[in-house]
């Protein structure tokens, strides 16, 4: 008998002739996962988000966003699934900007507590001073050491530090006196822009066996200079190519074999899209959300433990402040609209649990597809995306094979309307979009078995992305 996906399709053909509706073509792919060969562990704080640290000093009310009264910010990092809160960027070495106080800083870790998150907190580098970075850092370790991920010194030191040595030797300096008026605390770093990774395998490198490392870190924004994203269209289509697995392949050999060599994890404790404040009309598209999930899980399928989405109502582009294009959300009159990139956050978070499993992917067309899978007990995940845009652009039918018989299938779908790529609002996921409450209703969908051994058959729009989970036995 034909799955009710095989019916739809062979109904919407057939009101082709009749003009109603327009049937697109359709590439063949079959994706097989291997549920007998878990790899990588996805770290249960691998999700995260990075501010400005100057959104934790007081607003002028004396308010502060961070804080535990804000109760629609901590509903919205529980509905996306946020572990991680970095703060740091620009502003974190901002030498016309003040430091946190300690009460800016115990309304952060008020928050933290809250919202259920570890900090990483940036100490001042540039243009800082040692005791007072010192006295900072013994503070927290004190008053909020539970919720202390990890210290960062420095936010990319290589734009006032133009060689590795020096910024390490003072990275060291200021290491030493912490640790020995806050013993127990963890650092990382160096947190270097794109086009220094290098620093981050010769950081490594030199701490081989350091028990107060918790990770290294590094930024990235693929997309590249935000300024010379001019042709959106254009843009949109470069961060969905394939060219971009690529890049971040080139990108992360300059680093992460060393790392991991070292022992060591590595963190992207800053990285988006586009650099200077994301690019208008793409880092706040749907094609953003897309991206986002792909990215996510070509990380964590390669080794890197986490990420913290840089984002923000605006963020610091070099002196100045700039609307945050690449925001996963900003702030509304009844909470927080959340925009496309958010919602890759969510999806990513339903599932990427457990241990990433292997897939096995036959595209002969090819289309722009990527297909990830994850374990968790007996909770099997896999998500798929269709990167292919534009108005011809092909639907894939996909044959899912599974290496074991299923009890019981469910599927969400990730859509913007009229599979627009270039969308920014009535995203859905499961049928439904996350409120500025911070609610989402969205519903998971029986998915049926398309054959007598247990395998289904998907058919995934263009530009559009699907979750599918099932019990293995």
């Amino acid at each position: 008998m034909k799955s009710p996906g095989h019916w739809f399709a062979a109904l919407a053909c057939s009101l082709l002739w009749l003009g109603v509706l327009r049937c697109p073509a359709q590439s063949n792919v079959t994706v097989q996962v291997s549920a007998s060969a878990a790899g990588e562990t996805i770290p249960t704080d691998f999700l995260g988000l990075s501010f400005e640290m100057q959104r934790v000093l007081a607003n002028p009310d004396g308010g502060h966003y961070f804080s535990p009264t804000n109760k629609p910010l901590i509903a919205l990092f529980h509905t996306l699934g946020i572990q991680s809160l970095r703060v740091g960027g620009n502003t974190a070495d901002r030498p016309t900007l003040p430091t946190p106080s300690k009460a800016d800083v115990a309304a952060l870790f008020a928050f933290a507590r809250a919202a259920k998150v570890k900090v990483i907190f940036t100490l001042r580098l540039n243009q800082g001073k040692m005791d007072e970075a010192v006295a900072m850092a013994t503070y927290i370790m004190q008053r909020h050491a539970k919720w202390v991920n990890a210290f960062a010194i420095g936010n990319e030191p290589n734009v006032f530090s133009k060689e590795f040595v020096p910024y390490f030797a003072e990275w060291q300096r200021y290491a030493v006196a912490i640790s020995s008026n806050a013993p127990g605390a963890m650092f990382c770093g160096p947190g270097v822009s794109p086009g220094h990774e290098l620093w981050s395998a010769y950081f490594a490198t030199n701490l081989v066996g350091d028990k107060r490392i918790k990770f290294v870190t590094q930024h990235d924004y693929p997309g590249g200079d935000a300024r010379k994203a001019t042709n959106a269209p254009a843009e949109r289509a470069k961060i969905l190519a394939p060219t971009m697995e690529e890049h971040y392949a080139t990108f992360v050999a300059h680093f992460l074999p060393t790392v991991q060599a070292s022992g060591l994890a590595c963190r992207y404790e800053e990285a988006n899209s586009f650099y200077d404040g994301g690019a208008l009309d793409v880092s706040d598209s749907f094609a953003s959300a897309l991206w986002g999930l792909d990215f996510q899980w070509w990380l964590v399928s390669h080794g890197v433990s986490g990420i913290n989405f840089h984002t923000g109502d605006k963020v610091a582009a070099r002196d100045e402040n700039k609307p945050c294009r690449y925001a996963a959300f900003w702030t509304a009159t009844n909470g927080y609209d959340v925009h496309p990139l958010g919602y890759a956050l969510k999806l990513f978070a339903l599932g990427g649990r457990g241990r990433v499993l292997p897939i096995a992917l036959d595209n002969p067309g090819p289309i722009n597809l990527t297909a990830y899978a994850s374990v968790e007990g007996r909770k099997i995940y896999v998500t798929l995306i269709n990167r292919e845009i534009g108005s011809n652009a092909p639907a894939a039918q996909i044959k899912l094979v599974t290496s074991k018989p299923h009890q019981h299938a469910e599927i969400l779908y990730l859509t913007a309307p009229d599979n627009n790529a270039a969308a920014k609002t009535g995203i859905l996921l499961g049928g439904a979009g996350i409120a500025d409450n911070a609610e989402w209703k969205g519903a998971w969908t029986y998915l049926p078995k398309s054959d007598a051994v247990g395998n289904f058959t998907i058919t995934l729009p263009a530009t559009s992305a699907a979750l599918i989970r099932y019990n293995s036995p």
